[in-house]
């Protein structure tokens, strides 16, 4: 567990550029982009919200013979991207993005993020 310098606040205000250059890159994959209060090792994490489905309800729920495809829109988990700001990955995406937000290496790095946390996190 990596322990922050900074207070969450800071990391908001600091992160808060980065934040919008991913949740413009995902588009409407996720609900949000924010600066995690979990501290992780990981550089990202996907959560869902307290009353969403989890991810393996999802997908028990995908998987039902005889299911409703109407429920699924609006049951299906509102995923919310949360970063580590302490880890390097991050770090280094930032600078990334403060220097050319649309330079295609960031939203790749983005899209790699988001794929390796939707795995992490059983999507």
């Amino acid at each position: 567990v990596v322990v922050s310098t900074q207070s969450t606040g800071e990391d908001k205000a600091t992160y808060e550029g980065l934040c919008k250059v991913m949740k413009d890159s995902l588009d409407n994959k996720v609900e949000k982009v924010c600066v995690s209060q979990r501290r992780v090792t990981s550089p990202c994490c996907i959560v869902t919200s307290q009353y969403g489905w989890t991810a393996y309800m999802e997908r028990i729920m995908k998987a039902q013979a005889l299911r409703d495809n109407s429920s699924l829109g609006y049951m299906a988990a509102k995923k919310q991207l949360e970063l580590n700001p302490d880890h390097c990955i991050i770090l280094e995406l930032k600078k990334k993005a403060d220097a050319n937000k649309n330079d295609k290496s960031v939203k790749d790095l983005v899209m790699l993020l988001f794929e390796i946390s939707l795995l992490a996190s059983g999507f």
